[in-house]
């Protein structure tokens, strides 16, 4: 299954994003990624990705302006929101906006991989109904 799902991965920490897009890569996934918000919403307009990690603190489009702009065309695609630290407004700003779940960046990416994979099967789930 991991060969064929596409992995959108937000975030402007370079070293953060390259280490893993490395990492989901030699797991199987196809990952494209992007610097900043108004990148990202090019991709998924694009159609690029079946799940999204997005930087919830990014500067100029922070994640969560970002991901409003993505849900006004596209209500349907999974996001994990990741975070270094995150504040319960932000948090909850966020699940509003409907979203998967959240990944810290302090996590083990071997958790990042549990995640795509329990988010995919559970949205995939409910498109069946």
């Amino acid at each position: 299954m991991k060969s064929n799902v596409r992995v959108l991965l937000v975030d402007d920490e370079v070293d953060f994003l390259d280490m893993m897009a490395f990492w989901l890569k030699q797991q199987g996934y196809t990952v494209q990624t992007a610097l900043d918000g108004e990148s990202a919403i090019q991709l998924v307009r694009e159609g690029a990705g079946d799940i999204i990690f997005l930087d919830i603190n990014m500067p100029g489009l922070d994640g969560i302006e970002t991901l409003r702009r993505i849900r006004k065309f596209n209500t349907d695609i999974p996001v994990i929101m990741v975070t270094a630290f995150g504040t319960e407004d932000r948090i909850k700003e966020s699940q509003d906006l409907g979203i998967s779940g959240f990944f810290p960046k302090d996590k083990d990416f071997l958790e990042a991989a549990t995640m795509i994979e329990a988010v995919l099967k559970t949205h995939k789930g409910l498109r069946k109904g």
